[in-house]
């Protein structure tokens, strides 16, 4: 597993922020550490096991995305029970049932997209009733949870308000959440709050009286696709030469105290620098700065800052970036 600090879902700037290409420089950067802390020689099986991590996090994405559906079936049959008393409360005989007929819940539970992918995937929650359960008692212990049962109207923005409420301040604050997805995959471990982004991207983009569920594709497009293959190949092919090369800015520096997750960060900038014309140079390294501060010791993005902008410098003089396009936008 790797060390991160956890992402504050609550925040819409943490939402914004997070774009497609962050997860997947992420992954590139993991899959470049795994693969010289394994001492691996092949490309081709490291690669394999990147493309397969980026797989399973698309996988956690729709697993997810169902969570919140079997919660509220819980709810409903937990309302069947108590109507099927002997003796039923006036509660149970007249139950609110806001929550069960919440209406973005309906079209998450209705998309055959989704339960086609994962019935091909063999996902879901069937074999954790008990984390449901737990779930489900978090919920209504909730105050938004008592605010949103007790609203005088009910509307689909204040329903879809509910469940990304449910997803950023029960689903990312459970423990026993986290075990269980560890349990179901070790690829799963580190990735619940890019999901869980993906979960409340989909949400953001639901309209009342849309027919189909808005899922996320994988890959935004195929220049996603091949930008993953191309940054790993050049950053793997390249990492001794421009760990080199980056080393002549960090002589002051002892060697034994920089991580070497910094180093791997800053090959992979590198790689990007020099091998994406179209991608501007200010994202690149707005971007690798932004991973350290998750996926790195406490003042590595202070430091890979300034390494980094002696390097842009330097790579600059020697044309050795060479920005089109896009990639001249922050000039």
């Amino acid at each position: 597993r790797f060390p991160k600090k956890s992402v504050d879902l609550r925040s819409p700037i943490a939402l914004r922020k997070m774009l497609s290409r962050r997860l997947l420089r992420i992954k590139i950067v993991k899959a470049l550490y795994s693969h010289f802390k394994s001492e691996s020689d092949s490309l081709i099986v490291s690669e394999k096991n990147l493309l397969f991590s980026i797989d399973k996090t698309y996988e956690l994405y729709h697993q997810l995305l169902w969570l919140v559906v079997d919660v509220a079936n819980y709810a409903e049959n937990r309302i069947e029970l108590g109507r099927r008393k002997k003796l039923p409360t006036p509660e149970e005989l007249n139950p609110n049932t806001r929550f069960v007929d919440n209406r973005v819940i309906a079209a998450i539970r209705d998309s055959e997209e989704l339960t086609d992918y994962l019935q091909r995937k063999k996902l879901g929650w069937v074999q954790y009733p008990e984390l449901i359960k737990k779930l489900y008692i978090l919920l209504i212990d909730s105050d938004f949870y008592r605010q949103y049962m007790n609203g005088s109207t009910g509307s689909f923005k204040g329903d879809a308000a509910l469940v990304e409420k449910f997803y950023t301040r029960i689903v990312c604050e459970c423990e026993a959440l986290e075990e269980v997805i560890e349990e179901q995959s070790i690829f799963w471990t580190d990735d619940v709050d890019f999901a869980t982004i993906m979960v409340l991207r989909t949400l953001s983009d639901m309209r009342e009286g849309r027919q189909e569920l808005p899922l996320l594709p994988q890959y935004k497009s195929d220049d996603d696709r091949e930008y993953v293959r191309e940054l790993f190949r050049h950053a793997l092919v390249h990492f001794r030469e421009y760990a080199e090369y980056i080393g002549r800015y960090t002589s002051n520096w002892e060697v034994e105290r920089i991580a070497f997750m910094d180093n791997v960060i800053m090959v992979a900038a590198m790689s990007e620098l020099i091998a994406f014309p179209s991608i501007p140079v200010k994202v690149t390294l707005d971007e690798f700065i932004e991973i350290a501060k998750y996926y790195s010791t406490p003042g590595s993005s202070t430091f890979i800052n300034g390494v980094l902008d002696k390097v842009v410098e330097a790579l600059t003089a020697e044309k050795r970036i060479q920005k089109t396009g896009r990639g001249l936008l922050d000039k």
